[in-house]
């Protein structure tokens, strides 16, 4: 009965001491504490055995499992990819998939693992082909950073026949140069892969003491935002885009992917959205294969640099991650940062590279003991002392006493072991010893045991040096594949394509995409908002529907565009049923959605008059008809919008006139009293912006255009819609000035000369080269000073030759870009600097002499790089 209560109750604990024998088996445990305990065991279990790696060698369970058996397997050859698994599963006892799984994913990080087959691409996300067609071994790298079994912690396998490492003595920041992502229970593991060289001068840095800083580098390249990183802890998040480029009017190109996408993933959210309306594509051909190609054919009419910022925007060619630094340490998960893992693991490097040498003092110590020993013996003929020893015993006394007078001279005590392996020393090699090549021996020993304590004096120094030879050996082709950049906020409000048509019912006061029989008015996108304007002089935005009611007697229903200061609306409205008529200017910008308003003072009765809408300020004259009433004058008199000043849309505005009004009539448009627009160009993110960020452009209207130089001698022009894409080589950005001559010093590879130019630029929105085309042939030098000057520098066999200073515009006349110029010099060219030029004034009246020369500040471009150049 007692039993049963304690059971009633939920009592987790065992009620009593099960009895000997088949009692036992009916022993009775609460289910509560049953799943309490295996639950807990078995999310212990999958953290510390299967998701999560470890901080000291930065590797999961199967993939330390899977290094030790290739280690234990490897003698230099390929090995089938199935007997490699065959091989793990002695250590890894949860199936051949995972092994199989974990393997292909090491080989396609091209960094521990050496392939040779079909393994799959990172690229199109296809799979490798099945294990017993391909092939790995361990690369060079892995056996040089990862294995040591003098400095390994080992343990007993899962079914105790083998013995594998609980860590492998890793000395590199592996965990970070390879990424991963484990999910467990209640917990994930995200960490992302680090550039190789970066790592290595991060590390070098943490020992001399000086900062660091760390960001990720995606083997599939791409575009990345790290400002938000966080050191890659809980909370972060990076920005990655694939890189598009524009191939011409009609079509774009994807160069390279984001991290964690394909090529098929990525072209089937482009074909989503194609498919919603929300861009508008004709085809996409992907021509992938070692390098990502995928070609975008634009549909007649649509703007390239809105589908560039339509595909960041709405598919995924720009998508966000979020990094979860969680490793084991301590037989317990812990989140840190990437920087405090790569200091771990410099320590953790500093540590076996110690060790390591410590073994190595103990080897050399016992070798020089061993040949100190072995030369007393021989030379000293103490073989000679056992010629008449009858027993084993007397041998190892009689060597013994032979050592005694020379014990001084070694290291350490002679021991038994030591006289036995005197005792094994051949006849032969006894009568051929070489007492001159014994010593040269025993004097490597001791420089190399004097070279091993400077290393051990001075640990910090050699593993600086061990970082920098790792680099150097293994380096190479390991440069940054992922651009930092920051990314400028894309509203996919602004950038989605039209995909409705808009209708509005005037007489009923409804609106939508579904009223089809109704009025047209606009094209708008399914993200849009609408604003309508009654005659009451309310107005309200909403979301654009199939069919929403917005009030009877609307005068006015369009898209409308948040913070859009540039559209004024133009108003004339009576003030209640008998009060004065006013008359406003005013921008609309942000709204809350669905909230009313009013173009009014809101008094009852009040009613708008005449209305205008103008997309960038335009003021209109318009012709005011008073009602005829007695004693009235002026019947009709006129109005100019552009004398009246813009205000906020809740302003009362002016009074036009007191009189009551028939009718208004637009006697002529106007033009915009809003000038032009301001612009600037943000560096950061190679956008245009009319914030203020950045470098300021000028104020552009109508036709202006906006010029871009490159740094390998292109120039283009291009309108300034703030979509616009450009480089990321821009040399020169600003307003562009026809007329305007440019003189411009080059590298000609063909004519293996330098050459200098002066033009003036052909309005083109294609690029155009204003230099040699050849690869080879590079821009030294580009200014807008109406009178340059050079001095050049002789270098090589022409080095004692004087500097010669040319004056450009007395040198070469205004031709046109496609010309190649004139020949700088014939000589061997050192150094070209712009010196101050002078700027020569005409007179109305010549007198010979009476040139005068004033300084004139140079603007001048030039590639740093470049302006010194030894032939």
């Amino acid at each position: 009965m007692k039993e049963d209560e304690e059971l009633a109750s939920g009592n987790p604990e065992r009620l009593e001491e099960p009895e000997e024998g088949p009692a036992a088996l009916h022993s009775v445990t609460a289910l509560s504490g049953m799943y309490k305990d295996w639950f807990l065991d078995y999310a212990s279990y999958v953290i510390l055995e299967r998701a999560v790696p470890h901080l000291n060698d930065g590797l999961k369970p199967v993939q330390r499992r899977i290094l030790h058996s290739m280690k234990r397997m490897d003698d230099g050859r390929y090995n089938k990819v199935a007997n490699i698994i065959g091989h793990t599963m002695q250590f890894h006892p949860h199936g051949d998939a995972s092994i199989g799984d974990a393997l292909v994913q090491m080989g396609q990080k091209d960094l521990l693992i050496d392939t040779q087959g079909n393994w799959g691409n990172i690229l199109t996300g296809d799979g490798a082909a099945a294990p017993r067609y391909i092939e790995a071994r361990l690369s060079k790298f892995a056996l040089e950073i990862v294995f040591n079994p003098k400095t390994t912690d080992w343990k007993l396998s899962y079914d105790g026949r083998n013995k594998e490492p609980v860590t492998l003595p890793v000395k590199f920041p592996l965990l970070l140069a390879i990424g991963v992502e484990g999910i467990a229970v209640g917990l994930a593991s995200k960490i992302l892969p680090h550039n190789f060289n970066e790592l290595i001068d991060a590390s070098i840095n943490y020992l001399l003491g000086k900062e660091f800083v760390l960001y990720p580098d995606f083997p599939t390249g791409g575009l990345i935002d790290v400002s938000k990183y966080n050191d890659g802890q809980r909370g972060g998040i990076v920005k990655v885009r694939a890189k598009i480029e524009k191939a011409d009017k009609k079509s774009l190109v994807i160069t390279e992917i984001p991290f964690g996408k394909t090529t098929s993933s990525l072209i089937e959210s482009i074909i989503k959205a194609n498919e919603k309306g929300k861009i508008k594509i004709k085809k996409i051909d992907d021509n992938t294969s070692a390098n990502v190609e995928i070609v975008i054919h634009l549909l007649p009419g649509v703007s390239p640099d809105k589908t560039i910022d339509a595909l960041y925007a709405l598919t995924d060619c720009e998508y966000s991650i979020s990094p979860n630094t969680c490793v084991i340490t301590g037989e317990k998960p812990s989140f840190m940062g990437v920087s405090e893992i790569l200091r771990h693991s410099v320590d953790n490097t500093v540590r076996l590279l110690k060790t390591e040498l410590e073994i190595r003092l103990k080897e050399l110590q016992e070798e020089w003991h061993m040949s100190s020993l072995e030369k007393i013996f021989i030379e000293e003929k103490i073989y000679r002392d056992i010629e008449e020893c009858e027993t084993w015993d007397a041998v190892i006394k009689a060597i013994d006493d032979g050592l005694k007078p020379f014990r001084k001279r070694l290291l350490r005590e002679v021991t038994r072991n030591d006289i036995v392996q005197l005792t094994e020393i051949r006849i032969k090699r006894i009568s051929k010893f070489d007492s001159k090549k014994a010593d040269e021996h025993i004097k490597g020993i001791e420089a190399e045991i004097d070279e091993t304590k400077n290393h051990l004096g001075n640990i910090t120094a050699y593993t600086i040096n061990y970082f920098r030879q790792i680099r150097k050996k293994f380096g190479k082709g390991r440069e940054r594949k992922t651009e930092i950049r920051s990314f400028d906020t894309i509203l996919a409000s602004k950038v989605v394509a039209n995909n409705a048509r808009l209708y509005i019912n005037y007489k009923e006061g409804f609106i939508g995409t579904g009223l089809k029989k109704d009025e047209f008015i606009c094209e708008c996108s399914d993200m849009d908002d609408i604003i309508a304007i009654r005659k009451d002089g309310g107005y309200l935005v909403t979301k654009v529907t199939e069919k929403v009611f917005v009030g009877n007697d609307i005068i006015y229903a369009q898209v409308f565009r948040k913070n859009d200061e540039r559209t004024i609306y133009n108003v004339v409205y009576q003030d209640g049923r008998d009060g004065p008529v006013y008359v406003k200017r005013c921008a609309i910008t942000g709204l809350t959605r669905d909230k009313e308003y009013n173009l009014t003072r809101g008094i009852p009765g009040s009613k708008i008059i005449y209305f205008s809408a103008n997309p960038n300020g335009e003021a209109e004259v318009i012709r005011v008809h008073h009602k005829p009433r007695a004693r009235l004058k002026k019947l009709v008199f006129e109005f100019d919008f552009g004398q009246l000043g813009i205000k906020g849309r809740s302003s009362m505005g002016n009074i036009l006139t007191r009189n009551p009004v028939h009718r208004i009539t637009l006697k002529e448009k106007g033009l915009s009293t809003l000038g032009g627009r301001k612009i600037w160009f943000d560096d950061a993110v190679f956008r245009l912006n009319a914030d203020g960020r950045g470098i300021f452009l000028g104020e552009f209207s109508g036709d202006d255009k906006v010029l871009v130089i490159t740094k390998n001698g292109y120039f283009r022009m291009t309108g300034f819609d703030l979509s616009n894409h450009f480089e990321d080589n821009i040399l020169i950005i600003e307003k562009y000035s026809p007329g305007k001559v440019y003189s411009v010093i080059y590298w000609d590879s063909e004519q293996d000369h330098y050459y200098v130019k002066r033009f003036m630029l052909e309005e083109s929105e294609k690029p155009q080269c204003f230099i040699n085309e050849s690869p080879e042939s590079k821009l030294i030098s580009i200014t807008e000073v109406e009178y340059p000057r050079f001095e050049i520098s002789f270098g090589g066999k022409h080095k004692g030759r004087e500097s010669e200073i040319i004056e450009v515009a007395e040198f070469i006349g205004v031709k046109s870009y496609k010309a190649r110029g004139k020949r700088l010099t014939n000589f061997m060219v050192d150094n070209i600097r712009e010196i101050e030029p002078v700027v020569k004034k005409e007179t109305s009246d010549f007198v010979p002499g009476a040139e005068s020369e004033e300084p004139q500040i140079p603007m001048q471009h030039t590639d740093p790089a470049q302006m010194k150049l030894e032939l």
